[in-house]
């Protein structure tokens, strides 16, 4: 239940190879950190569990059901939620309409059209959502505008917005990107809290303070294959990973 096995996937580019057999076996309700330089191929993995683009050759597996060759909105339904490196958010709208709407996809399957002037007859979405902002510390703010927050209140606008899905995956592509150290800080503390409702989830990032307080695995990922992988304290004195991460600099 929850696992996410990635088998010989490859992918190119005009001739280059962006991911050159990548395998992964990320464990349910665990976090498994994926890191590496820019152009290590990170990003180009996370967009193919999202349905972004189909790998060449090879397989993704969460819980035994295929993720290629299906839409982005059926590998939500999967029960697979991703947060982006810049938040996705309904910046015009309140918070809690920002949270009331992924729940009702999640509900229904797909986007109402007529979602808008129904919000205030659904007590059962809008009790859910009150909840999740709860839960990510926003609910004071429900009546504010998206577009108003600052960015650390954005991710936490967005995790909330994929919480209420109810994910089982969750694939968190840089989530404190261009965050205050406090911010950062409030995040981690949020992940972990998250931690506690056993949902798998997949970090992208750079910065290692984030990965060593949140990772129990970490993969490293170098011209598109996977170099190293262990915990982070293995992943933390190995020197291959020194050498391609850092220019042989400690971690």
């Amino acid at each position: 239940m929850g696992n996410l096995v990635v088998q010989g996937v490859n992918k190119a580019f005009a001739g280059l190879k962006a991911l050159n057999n990548v395998n992964l076996n990320v464990q349910s309700g665990t976090v498994h950190a994926i890191i590496g330089p820019n152009g290590a191929g990170k990003s180009t993995l996370l967009n193919c569990f999202v349905g972004k683009l189909e790998p060449d050759t090879g397989t993704v597996m969460f819980e035994d059901q295929s993720l290629l060759n299906r839409q982005p909105h059926e590998i939500n339904q999967l029960g697979v939620s991703r947060v982006f490196q810049t938040p996705e958010i309904f910046p015009d709208l309140g918070l809690l309409e920002n949270v009331m709407i992924p729940a009702f996809a999640h509900r229904d399957g797909s986007f109402r059209l007529n979602w808008l002037p129904r919000i205030d007859n659904e007590a059962e979405i809008r009790e859910r959502a009150e909840h999740m902002l709860e839960d990510v510390g926003l609910a004071d703010n429900k009546a504010d505008h998206a577009g108003a927050l600052s960015r650390g209140d954005k991710r936490r606008l967005e995790l909330a917005m994929c919480l209420v899905q109810e994910p089982r995956l969750l694939l968190l592509d840089e989530p404190t990107a261009g965050m205050s150290r406090a911010d950062t800080n409030n995040t981690i503390d949020l992940l972990k809290r998250i931690g506690e409702r056993g949902i798998t989830k997949i970090v992208i990032e750079h910065d290692m303070h984030v990965v060593f307080s949140l990772a129990q695995k970490v993969s490293v990922m170098a011209q598109g294959t996977v170099i190293a992988e262990g915990s982070p304290e293995e992943i933390r004195g190995n020197p291959k990973v020194q050498e391609a991460y850092l220019g042989g600099a400690h971690l």
